[in-house]
């Protein structure tokens, strides 16, 4: 099992777009020598988040390994059950990824 968490980050700052546009290269600075991401709302709404870069890369890698345990688990299944016309991990993760675009 995989466990994702925001290591030892700040609570977000929300802060509205049109604030953000004002002094971005500070939401940037903060978001890398604080560790504190801020949320950026447009008409009150949330739309996204600045974070700090490694912090980011680090998300992905989870995310990516938690994937890849995901497709070689429905491969192993897939497997033991000896369905004909079962697919390749390569096929199954081609297929998923194109489900996404």
């Amino acid at each position: 099992m995989y466990i994702c968490y925001i290591r030892d980050m700040s609570e977000p700052v929300i802060e509205s777009m049109a604030e953000v546009r004002g002094h971005l290269a500070d939401v940037i600075d903060r978001a890398r020598r604080e560790e504190t991401p801020t949320i950026i709302t447009r008409r009150g709404k949330q739309e996204a988040v600045v974070i700090d870069i490694e912090e980011y890369q680090r998300l992905r890698r989870i995310a990516e390994d938690a994937e890849e345990a995901w497709l070689n688990r429905l491969a192993d299944e897939a497997e033991s059950e000896g369905l004909e016309g079962s697919v390749s991990l390569e096929e199954m993760a081609a297929m998923l990824r194109s489900d996404r675009d």
